[in-house]
């Protein structure tokens, strides 16, 4: 009996740690493999995220990459018991970094977007380190509770193949990339703008056409994802900032009309609105009405 007495709290405590250390690796898991799967099912958006989180340009795609790839990796490892060590130090070690850039680099991104999953909106404040610091916490738990892990050649395995099933998307997205190049820098509010960056929609329209108001007034209402608006008057552009400010849509103004319509082959009447990604024209919308271009951003991935 004596015995008995001495054996059951440690068997209680062993079990209650196991479990705690399963469901934290379970949810972090959880958490990883969405934030990685939507960071390389885009790859050229994932880019934009970083140089808006102030990742050199030259690196920004690199970065997008890897990060995916991590993440992903280490949840699939959280998911398999016996690499959920593993999986727990590296997102570990993922979350610490992600903080420490982040305080580094606080004043500047302070009240940015840093997104990392497609449902759930943050922006860099102190909500940001809380809810980081919950996850590191997680995979602590999963760290401190988890056996020993083995079968490391499997494991690099998966990450070939993670690899490989980046590297096939990202293909398949640049592939679409061989549409119209658009001039490599243009003018967008007095300033020097490089087209090659990211997603632009460009909107020619005539400050003075009716049509052209009730197509940026459509457009004010997009939930776009990670896009630039730059409008592009036709004639009267003098009229342009009165125009945005009437029909609350957000855009920059630029003023190189004759040589983005000779580019775009633009012979119609406006509207006429052109997408652009990483420089090269991915669709161009003739027509602004209850199903267009809706439905095509929408099948670029640029709306929800």
């Amino acid at each position: 009996m004596a015995h008995g007495d001495l054996t059951a709290p440690a068997l209680q405590t062993s079990v209650w740690q196991y479990w705690v250390g399963t469901v934290s690796a379970f949810l972090l898991a959880l958490l990883f493999l969405v934030a990685g799967v939507w960071k390389l099912s885009d790859p050229f958006a994932t880019e934009t995220r970083m140089v808006q989180a102030l990742i050199p340009t030259q690196l920004a795609l690199a970065t997008a990459l890897a990060a995916g790839i991590a993440e992903v990796w280490s949840g699939v490892m959280l998911l398999v018991p016996r690499w959920r060590k593993w999986g727990a130090w590296l997102s570990g070690f993922m979350l610490l970094a992600f903080m420490v850039y982040f305080a580094v680099f606080y004043q500047q991104l302070q009240g940015a977007d840093c997104s990392c999953f497609p449902w759930l909106k943050r922006v860099v404040g102190p909500g940001f380190f809380i809810s980081d610091a919950a996850m590191l916490l997680l995979a602590l738990a999963a760290a401190r509770w988890s056996s020993t892990s083995h079968g490391l050649k499997q494991a690099s395995i998966v990450l070939a193949a993670i690899v490989v099933f980046a590297g096939a998307i990202y293909g398949v997205t640049a592939a679409r990339h061989t549409g119209t190049k658009a001039p490599a820098r243009i003018t967008v509010d007095g300033k020097a703008f490089s087209t090659s960056e990211g997603r632009i929609f460009l909107f020619f329209f005539d400050p003075e056409c009716m049509h052209c108001f009730a197509a940026a007034q459509q457009m004010s209402k997009y939930t776009w994802k990670d896009v630039k608006v730059v409008v592009v008057p036709t004639v009267h552009p003098q009229y342009s900032e009165g125009f945005l400010k009437d029909t609350g849509l957000k855009a920059g103004i630029s003023p190189d009309i004759n040589i983005l319509r000779q580019t775009f082959a633009f012979k119609t009447d406006p509207p006429y609105g052109v997408a652009l990604e990483r420089g090269r024209q991915v669709g161009a919308y003739p027509f602004f009405d209850d199903k267009d271009p809706v439905a095509g951003l929408k099948k670029l991935g640029w709306l929800p």
